[in-house]
């Protein structure tokens, strides 16, 4: 392992940007008004800093096989507790600081495009830095506790970008939501670390040594740590109860979204899994019980998606689909391939958002896809990306997400968990159904209007342009064996321990031609229901479905109303009652008390030397009764 510098200026460079974006807003908003070139040069020239130098340890990495470490000084030593503020640059850390700085700086560029003219142009690109230096302090983090600084960051930059224009309402409510709910599975992440000191006894907290000395712990609380650290997960990442924020948060400007959804907050729970499978590699029944949660994440955000009709909404549900695939993948122990999906999906689906987004500003920041479709104007490099992203995310030969998902698929075949293979293969048809739904009514069904061309700006379109080539090739990178390939990504993460395929030729072959024939059976259906589809009449938006199994309205009686009343009751109760009784009974008797005193103090001089003669009195009685006199 090689002691280098470059690690924190990976971190310093867009953290750097947030600050000087941060103080040129300032200056800006005491009427001296800073161009809007002077953020957008800051804003993507610190992304591409930190992609320069991570590709530049990559390339060191791949000649000399070496790994990075940097240490800058201890910052707590109490007894057995030692936590030091270092970073890591393995194979693991290095491969996921690749696309979160490659992918970030392209949607920063496609910020400057869609943000163009706001008030808010130099704040949102100081948060957007803090946003993606937040991500690389979590995936360069040596020790957990470093970790947990950046898991907080992302989830505090979530909150200031998803409530961005906060005179909207619904825009403050949604950020609070998306606080809150993490909040709650940031809490188990934390119990999850302080589990895990105590399993293990450790000294040294580093990733390091915590897998050097992982037989050592206690068995019961390792296993205990290992479900706290997922409960953290499931709130950062989407999952099974703790998903409900993440629809909400498309109340942001779009590039929040593309953000958040392909290169950071949401696949941190991925990696969090990935960073700590030597921990769950020991407990297989923590694993199987993550791969269960992703099995059925991905069911019912598929199933919902079916039914939304907000374009940005259908692609927050597929996310979460998404993110429940990977989670079949690590829980299962196939680290790789889950890491493989989450670099594969972060291609299409951040050219999704992005496309999204286009059409979105074209149309006048309409979201619903029927009224879209109403409305439709030519985007002929949205419109051909867009439909790279939807074929890519449905599976289809030879885009890169039929690769990553037919490997995570084949895991569950292999490790013979066939239920969640097939709740897999059904909601792969449902993914290819319900985004070629979206993809019909948005751009094939009948328009009686005229299809006038709108010009898009060059800083959406080129990014758009980028992420196609990553969503048709990326996954080459991962080739199988059975394909004539070298399986690069499994050779290059060979350090997380992951599981590898090792199934018959035969079987491959006839895993991935169910998988296509049940992506291409989605494509058909809605072919069939929605390329003819009459725009001006569209679904209807009630039902159980439509409104998401009604889960947030439980939520909202089983906890949100249930809270407000025990608050109600604990302020008329406990606190007016008793503590504010208690405190105002003291306070009035001490006013009584200083009353009777203040009469004393009356102004009155023989007064004053009448008491002055008593006490002296007293005082000479005393002392000649005492000495005896």
């Amino acid at each position: 392992m090689i002691s280098t510098n470059l690690l924190v200026w990976i971190i310093l460079a867009p953290l750097i940007g947030a600050i000087l974006n941060g103080g040129f807003y300032f200056y800006h908003i005491k009427k001296r008004k800073v161009p809007e070139i002077v953020f957008s040069l800051i804003g993507t020239g610190t992304p591409l800093i930190a992609f320069l130098i991570t590709l530049t340890l990559f390339l060191e990495m791949v000649e000399t096989g070496a790994t990075f470490k940097q240490e800058l000084f201890t910052w707590v030593q109490i007894d057995s507790l030692n936590i030091t503020m270092g970073f890591l640059g393995d194979n693991l850390a290095i491969f996921m600081s690749m696309f979160v700085t490659f992918i970030g700086w392209l949607i920063h560029i496609y910020a400057i495009g869609y943000m163009t003219k706001d008030e808010g142009f130099g704040k949102f690109f100081a948060y957007f830095n803090l946003f993606l230096a937040s991500m690389l302090i979590l995936v360069l983090a040596d020790n957990p506790v470093i970790l947990f600084i950046g898991w907080e960051g992302v989830g505090l930059c979530s909150y200031l970008l998803i409530a961005f224009y906060y005179t909207d309402k619904e825009n403050v409510i949604a950020g609070n939501k998306a606080f809150i709910a993490n909040r709650v599975g940031d809490f188990g992440f934390l119990l999850g670390i302080v589990t895990l000191f105590f399993a293990l006894g450790q000294v040294d907290l580093s990733f390091t040594s915590l897998e050097a000395n992982i037989s050592n712990g206690s068995a019961g609380l390792l296993a205990l740590s290992g479900f706290l650290l997922f409960v953290g997960a499931m709130g950062k990442s989407a999952q099974i109860p703790l998903y409900v924020w993440l629809p909400d948060a498309m109340a942001g400007p779009t590039p929040i979204s593309a953000l958040i959804h392909a290169a950071t907050m949401v696949t941190a729970g991925v990696y969090m899994v990935a960073r700590f499978g030597f921990l769950y590699s020991g407990i297989e029944e923590i694993g199987t019980f993550i791969a269960y949660i992703g099995a059925f994440s991905a069911l019912l955000a598929a199933v919902i998606a079916t039914r939304q009709q907000d374009v940005k909404k259908i692609l927050a549900y597929s996310t979460m689909s998404q993110l429940g695939y990977m989670f079949i993948a690590v829980g299962l122990g196939f680290y790789s391939s889950g890491l493989f999906h989450v670099l594969t999906h972060a291609f299409f689906k951040a050219m999704l958002f992005m496309g999204a987004g286009g059409m979105i500003i074209a149309l006048h920041h309409e979201q619903n896809i029927f009224k879209m479709a109403q409305h439709r104007v030519q985007l002929p490099i949205i419109g051909i990306t867009f439909l790279i992203g939807v074929i890519a995310i449905a599976g289809i030969p030879p885009f890169s997400g039929f690769f990553s998902k037919d490997a995570i698929l084949a895991a569950a075949f292999q490790e013979g968990q066939y239920l969640i293979w097939f709740i897999g293969m059904f909601t792969a048809f449902l993914t290819a159904f319900y985004m070629f739904r979206m993809y019909f009514i948005l751009f094939v069904a009948p328009n009686k209007h005229d299809k006038p061309y709108v010009y898009t700006s060059k800083t959406i379109t080129i990014p758009l342009l980028i992420l196609a080539v990553g969503a048709v090739g990326a996954g080459f990178l991962n080739l199988p064996t059975v394909l004539g390939g070298e399986h690069m990504v499994d050779t290059w993460l060979a350090q997380t321990n992951s599981i590898k395929l090792h199934m018959a030729h035969e079987t491959e072959y006839i895993l991935m031609v169910l998988s296509v024939a049940v992506a291409a059976a989605g494509i058909f259906v809605a072919y069939k229901k929605y390329a003819n589809f009459d725009v001006f009449k569209p679904e209807d938006e009630k039902g159980l479905i439509a409104n998401k199994f009604y889960v947030d309205e439980f939520y909202d009686v089983i906890f949100v109303k249930s809270s407000k009343k025990v608050s109600t009751i604990i302020d008329k109760t406990i606190d007016m009652k008793i503590i504010d009784n208690v405190i105002m009974q003291t306070c009035n008797q001490f006013l009584e008390t200083g009353k009777k005193v203040a009469t004393i103090q009356n102004a009155n001089v023989r007064f004053y030397a009448g008491l002055m003669l008593v006490g002296m009195s007293i005082v000479f009685i005393y002392l000649y009764i005492s000495l005896g006199l």
